[in-house]
């Protein structure tokens, strides 16, 4: 099943507000309905693809005359159009397609096939852009071409290539969606243990892509670490990265190309360590009376341990509204339940029977010495029950007429509190000023000894100009993370959308180094253009 391309994933999941809830978005943030209904994929023309025949046969050739492997219908095309930010669903509603539309959609079924179609893009002068799940917030697929672009669909290299139970890795193709890979390992008795948002559309090869980090990141790490080694198909040819578990011979290139977003090849192959499937899976919830006293027990956790499965705080405004458990919103709204003061942690255990209770038990005397008070398992079973139902509700908002958009950054522990206010100032001044006070919410997804993320959520009325309204607060936001200290993003990649900031992040030479790696792989400059890095 395709996800719905105007919103988040299955159609069918995303359900109207309480009126309860709307209510309350037009008392407290002047949120107005909308005048019109969302635009339906019928009701969308495109003009003819910028495809002239000669590149269509090549194409075609590519991927063996498959006449199913090189699509220019304009269904395809508006389906691998953009990614999904808010601006990007914002366009789609509003039928703004033509100006980022692919050419074509092509299908490979192997690296080889990559490497054929890379060779006639290069004859013909095309762009192209690595489409996976197509769950990019960053403008990730939206390249700067100059001419046409094909969207590179990796959904037909989805298999599990090799398991290797003895050494504890496997090599995965890169358009596997994740619960398909799950599903997989779990075959053999294995997990991945990579569990962010995007879980049920993204694939393997875009969480490498972007350096993706999931929800139990605390006990199984960030998608990056995860991964021992990388195939690329590149212009120049095949680029296979980590032959090891590690190794002191030379720079690592398997992390100069995790996180190169498609700009410097395509991933083909993805090599990961994997673990047992664990027997028990534990989720409580803590509170905190303030963000500051949560944010120093997560890190006393983070630092001396025991270090939870999953550990994350909620803000004062996050848990008043009641955002860690999503599918509750509704429902706390309705009932008139008063929500509970402070803030919300989730602390997660997974593993051996033994071995969880005894690092719950451990935790639960760090958390009580730092302030906290258990709140049951309820809050924890909870979040694990709707981990992944923000997308839909964040589509719920854009049809009521508010604005719901993230943002995510990280520092240092010591840097933390001020770049949380930082973000937390410019994004409530920049759309106050524009006539749209925002309610700005904040969570702490992912830790670690040194340091640990900061996940903002927005919402406000969309205004006149809904997508420049949010750009002009974005942008006074990534500057305000960049003054503070941050980076531009945790796990959410550059993409179009932070590239400027990146290049303030490492610098002028850092690009300058990243750019002579481009232009070794990929000397034309076919390969997402504009992403990552800038365009000359």
């Amino acid at each position: 099943m395709d996800m719905l391309f105007n919103g988040w994933g299955d159609p069918a999941k995303a359900t109207p507000l309480p009126e309860a809830v709307t209510g309350l978005l037009r008392d407290w943030l002047g949120v107005k309905p909308l005048t019109a209904a969302s635009s339906r994929l019928e009701e969308i023309t495109l003009p003819l693809p910028a495809l002239d025949d000669a590149a269509h046969q090549a194409l075609l050739a590519a991927v063996g005359g498959r006449e199913d492997g090189v699509r220019v219908d304009a269904e395809s095309r508006i389906r691998h159009t953009r990614g999904k930010s808010t601006p990007d669903l914002v366009r789609m509603r509003n039928r703004d397609v033509a100006e980022d539309a692919p050419a074509a959609v092509v299908l490979p079924a192997g690296h080889d096939e990559v490497l054929a179609v890379l060779g006639a893009c290069a004859a013909h002068g095309l762009a192209l852009v690595p489409f996976g799940g197509g769950t990019s917030v960053v403008g990730g697929l939206a390249p700067q071409a100059r001419a046409g672009f094909v969207a590179l669909d990796l959904r037909r290299m989805n298999q599990l290539l090799d398991i290797d139970p003895v050494s504890r890795t496997a090599t995965l193709q890169p358009g596997l969606r994740a619960p398909e890979a799950e599903a997989l390992l779990a075959g053999h008795g294995y997990t991945l243990g990579h569990f962010p948002q995007s879980f049920e559309w993204a694939t393997i090869g875009g969480f490498a892509a972007t350096r993706s980090s999931g929800q139990a990141s605390a006990g199984y790490g960030r998608f990056d670490e995860m991964v021992l080694g990388l195939t690329l198909a590149t212009p120049q040819g095949t680029l296979e990265t980590g032959r090891v578990p590690r190794s002191a011979a030379g720079p690592d290139l398997r992390q100069l190309m995790l996180g190169s977003e498609g700009a410097f090849g395509v991933i083909t192959a993805v090599t990961v360590r994997i673990r047992p499937v664990p027997e028990v899976r534990r989720y409580e919830g803590w509170r905190f009376a303030s963000f500051s006293e949560g944010a120093a027990a997560l890190r006393t956790l983070a630092q001396d341990g025991p270090r939870p499965t999953v550990l994350r705080l909620s803000d004062e405004t996050e848990t008043l509204i009641g955002l860690a458990q999503p599918d509750a919103i509704g429902a706390a709204a309705g009932s008139g339940d008063t929500p509970s003061a402070g803030c919300l942690a989730i602390v997660g255990f997974e593993g051996t029977e033994q071995d969880t209770t005894q690092r719950r038990e451990a935790a639960a005397a760090v958390l009580t010495a730092c302030g906290g008070t258990f709140a049951g398992d309820e809050p924890g079973e909870r979040w694990a029950h709707g981990r992944y139902s923000a997308p839909y509700l964040r589509d719920s908002l854009l049809e009521t007429g508010a604005l719901a958009e993230t943002l995510e950054t990280a520092a240092y522990w010591s840097r933390l509190p001020g770049l949380y206010t930082a973000v937390r100032d410019a994004l409530t001044h920049t759309l106050t000023e524009a006539g749209t006070p925002p309610l700005v919410m904040c969570h702490i997804s992912h830790v670690y000894e040194n340091g640990a993320s900061l996940y903002f959520t927005v919402v406000s009325a969309q205004g006149d100009e809904p997508v420049s309204h949010w750009t002009r607060a974005k942008h006074a936001a990534n500057d305000a993370i960049i003054t503070a200290g941050g980076t531009i993003t945790h796990h959410h990649a550059v993409g179009t959308d932070h590239r400027d900031w990146y290049v303030r992040e490492v610098g002028d030479l850092g690009i300058a180094a990243l750019r002579a790696v481009k232009d070794r792989l990929d000397p034309e400059g076919l390969l997402n253009p504009g992403v990552l890095l800038p365009t000359d």
